[in-house]
């Protein structure tokens, strides 16, 4: 009698780096210009100031950021788990303190958390840009700043960008009430408010469970596991606020004198972010990129999720800052990484990341226009070897891969244009046909783990990846999946793919993660939301099943900021016009917007507004009982991958 198939046994314990990575890195190393180490010296000079304690904590005594998580980097023997270019990118964000870039003039805080913190000296005082992700370290940063200098009061704040960690940690460095009298300049980008307040709201939950995947939230701080986020080391876990900015640059370019210090503005709508400006200070020849200009080739599509970002006007964008600004420019800094000095080192590097972004939009499109699909196109397109061998246009927060299939996204959308993927087999549904005439799960299991051990893992990932979605509680074929995505992980250059791959075999090994999650928003964003969006994302979570067969029409009026709003419920959808009253609605509301703020951000109900006397209402007052009945709870804690939800795997 044949012998069955025995395929080999599992474990969930995390693995080294194979032979074939090891090799992968080796060679690596031997295609990068490390013999550059000009980025070394701009990342520590400068150095005024470091702090003396090495956390910063919450109220309650929790760690909101550890200046020392990421030591381990610089007593490391074997770094093969780590793709030596990343690895370099790695040490050099660890630098963290109070530096000068310009003397008597400019100052960063660096590595207090994702972002810079930059503090500009004018005749009385201090402009702070960008004020990091939370309150506590805000006011860590600010603390370094007035322990050195001395405490000097704050003449303005100023957001880059509609990106939390940009804007999150206002209330750690003035009071709302200084921004809200004017006596403090809190100055934005058009466009802010809306891109801040909306960007993460509509798909918000989905994003924060993808937060889990491409910043690793989870994953542990050591070698085969998070070791930096690009940009920076990570985003710290603290206080994320928002205050409102009293001043709204408008024009594309614009200029402002701030307690004696002269800057100009350029508007850079629809770059990194949808609301974006740099800066430039004439008087100082100094040029400060906000996030449209960093030490890496950045995110096209972000894979947290976000709308697809516009590669030709980033670079467009670039190149205008490049001969207004670059042309003169002494110093250039940034919201992230370390600045660059001297005008033909500027030059360089803003040549560099402009040719990044129109090469990719450029050399993508080229391919499309000759048959290469979105799904061949991160397989073909490489940049052309002169920007491989630049630091500056290597993939450590977007990659090649991901953003080139992003620019085919934008254009031409996701379909490849073969109508066999127009309206594909869910894989829950496919998954079982593919085993069954692949022999079963012990060929592929076999077959799988020969293609790993000849080092093929995406070839191995392909079929596993069928396999688990057939059969789900197959623990050996998760563990052996996670072995494989842990390869692919190690051999990553880009944080976002790295921290993707590793996360997705942490996964299949433990489950999905318990805990703190993820979050991309916070009690002053949802305060700050129109009402319109507030009500759009109502629509959202309203669960179609349950909206069957109801018809209402509301009427809404805020007479505080004189709003009037006809929300209707029919077909299961519910839609809302702004500027219009229903002639014969089912329910008349009148509450203050500030009221009904507490509403939305869960601090009181409908229900309590009415006991109140703060809502008024006339008509069936039952509705609002019965349409948030229909209201479907998100929770970011949904499952990605087949079988992780709910368990326990144990060591086989």
């Amino acid at each position: 009698m044949k012998k069955p198939l025995q395929p080999p046994k599992y474990n969930n314990q995390s693995k080294p780096p194979s032979n074939f990575t090891i090799n992968y890195q080796e060679q690596q190393k031997s295609t990068l210009p490390f013999s550059d180490r000009r980025d070394y010296e701009e990342s520590i000079k400068g150095l005024l100031a470091k702090p003396n304690d090495r956390f910063i904590k919450g109220s309650n005594g929790n760690i909101i950021w550890d200046f020392h998580f990421y030591d381990f980097l610089k007593t490391l023997t074997n770094t093969s788990s780590i793709h030596p270019s990343l690895y370099r990118q790695a040490v050099l964000n660890m630098e963290y303190g109070l530096f000068e870039v310009i003397p008597n003039k400019i100052y960063q805080i660096r590595g207090y958390d994702l972002a810079n913190l930059t503090a500009i000296r004018t005749q009385n005082g201090w402009i702070l840009i960008d004020v990091l992700t939370s309150k506590e370290t805000a006011q860590a940063a600010l603390n370094l700043l007035n322990n050195y200098f001395g405490t000097l009061p704050i003449k303005a704040v100023i957001y880059s960008h509609s990106h939390s960690d940009h804007f999150g940690g206002v209330h750690g460095v003035i009071n709302e009430n200084d921004a809200r009298n004017g006596s403090i300049k809190v100055i934005a980008p058009k466009g802010f408010m809306e891109a801040a307040v909306s960007e993460n709201v509509y798909a918000g939950n989905a994003m924060n469970r993808r937060l889990f995947y491409q910043y690793g939230l989870y994953l542990p701080r050591n070698e085969q596991g998070h070791v930096d986020q690009a940009i920076g080391k990570m985003t710290s876990a603290g206080t994320v606020g928002l205050i409102a900015p009293n001043y709204i640059v408008t024009n594309n370019f614009e200029t402002m004198i701030i307690d004696g210090v002269k800057l100009e503005f350029q508007n850079t709508p629809g770059t990194e972010a949808p609301a974006e400006m740099n800066i430039y200070f004439p008087e100082l020849k100094a040029f400060w990129a906000a996030e449209n200009i960093t030490s890496t080739v950045h995110n096209i599509y972000t894979l947290r999720g976000a709308l697809v970002r516009d590669a030709l006007s980033w670079s467009k964008h670039i190149n205008e800052s490049l001969y207004r600004y670059g042309k003169q420019a002494e110093v250039m800094f940034a919201s992230h990484n370390w600045p660059k000095w001297g005008n033909a080192r500027i030059q360089e590097y803003m040549r560099t990341q402009r040719d990044v972004y129109a090469n990719l939009n450029n050399g993508v499109l080229n391919l499309a226009n000759k048959g290469v699909t979105i799904n061949q196109i991160h397989n073909e397109y490489k940049p052309p070897k002169s920007l491989q061998n630049q630091w500056a246009a290597r993939s450590y927060h977007g990659s090649v891969a991901h953003n080139s299939r992003a620019v085919i996204n934008r254009y031409l959308g996701y379909w490849d244009a073969n109508p066999a993927t127009l309206l594909p087999l869910s894989p829950k549904d496919s998954a079982p046909l593919y085993v069954e005439m692949m022999g079963g799960a012990e060929k592929i299991m076999l077959k799988a783990n020969q293609l790993s051990n000849e080092g093929k893992y995406f070839f191995a990932a392909e079929i596993l990846n069928k396999l688990i979605y057939a059969q789900p509680q197959n623990t050996e074929a998760k563990f052996l999946l996670a072995d494989v995505f842990e390869q692919i992980g190690y051999q990553q250059e880009s944080t976002s793919l790295r921290n993707s791959f590793l996360a997705a075999s942490l996964e299949l090994r433990t489950g999905i993660p318990s805990g703190g999650k993820g979050k991309s928003t916070s009690t002053d964003m949802i305060a700050a939301m129109p009402t319109e969006l507030w009500f759009d994302y109502m629509a959202i979570r309203l669960n179609s099943a349950k909206a069957e067969g109801k018809n209402y029409i509301i009427n809404l009026t805020t007479p505080d900021n004189n709003e009037k709003f006809v929300i209707e419920l029919s077909n299961s959808s519910l839609t809302n016009i702004k500027g219009f009253l229903a002639d014969n609605p089912h329910l008349s509301m009148t509450i203050n917007r500030t009221d009904l703020e507490e509403i939305i951000t869960g601090k009181s109900t409908f229900a309590t507004k009415i006991k109140e006397g703060k809502l008024i209402v006339t008509g069936d007052k039952e509705i609002l009982a019965q349409i948030n009945s229909m209201l479907d709870k998100f929770e970011p804690n949904f499952e990605i991958l087949p079988g992780t939800a709910n368990i326990s795997n144990t060591r086989s």
